[in-house]
């Protein structure tokens, strides 16, 4: 990927979307080794913990929804917890469909499965679905609070919405090292292994044109969620949060 303007591609909603996707397209075949590396083996744990929310909160028999499903990892995680799950994943990008879909074992094609999809624009019925999975997920959209509405409408009344992402921290002397860290660490590791410094360097930007994670709890009261529960990783840079469709 060649020279990329960041702060002007993430201000304009159409120009984001084109962006990110083949990025994501890019970056499949070394995308679980960085997020390894990025976060010292931190990630592992987060998503443990959105794993254990789950099993808590999700029914006996249910439909699950992991959007923006990468390679699968939330999704596999979730289809392990109880055989009666039914799990599907969605990303818009194909490299990372096709890396999710070549972790599934044979025995679990029939209740396991990903395709490659919009998270804006989902082809599911409204309240068709049970629990939301959404792991570093809605950074990426260009209107996270509008992709809130849509994962909404497929919610079922009660549903549960259950979220892991980067956000802008709200001290700002631990933000500017927060994110002057992931800023040089992305683009070292872009350069190294891409020879593209602006592929990792993203994620600095995209954080610090987000929200903050209270930010973000406001956005889901807006569209119609109610908070549950939420924890903060990292000073606020990183946070999961639970919360129920009303």
């Amino acid at each position: 990927m060649g020279e990329v303007d960041l702060e002007s591609v993430l201000r304009d909603p159409g120009r984001k979307q084109g962006f990110v996707t083949p990025m994501f397209e890019h970056i499949a075949p070394r995308y679980d080794d960085f997020t390894r590396l990025f976060s010292f083996g931190m990630d592992a744990a987060w998503k443990g913990e959105l794993l254990r929310w789950l099993s808590a909160c999700a029914p006996g028999r249910c439909e699950i929804l992991d959007v923006a499903c990468g390679t699968g990892d939330l999704a596999l995680g979730a289809a392990a917890l109880r055989p009666e799950w039914r799990v599907r994943g969605v990303d818009a990008a194909e490299g990372m469909v096709a890396r999710a879909r070549a972790r599934v074992a044979v025995a679990d094609r029939a209740r396991l499965r990903f395709e490659v999809g919009d998270l804006t624009r989902l082809s599911l019925p409204d309240a068709s679905v049970d629990v939301i999975l959404a792991g570093y997920a809605l950074r990426n959209v260009p209107d996270h609070g509008a992709a809130l509405i849509e994962l909404q409408r497929v919610l079922r009344p009660g549903g549960a919405l259950l979220t892991l992402d980067f956000y802008r921290p709200a001290f700002a002397p631990w933000r500017a090292l927060f994110l002057g860290y992931l800023q040089l660490a992305g683009g070292a590791v872009g350069w190294w292994w891409h020879r593209a410094p602006v592929i990792y360097a993203y994620i600095a930007h995209s954080i610090r044109g987000f929200t903050t994670a209270d930010g973000f709890s406001r956005s889901l009261d807006q569209a119609g969620f109610t908070v549950v529960r939420r924890r903060d990783y990292l000073l606020g840079g990183i946070a999961l949060h639970h919360a129920e469709r009303r």
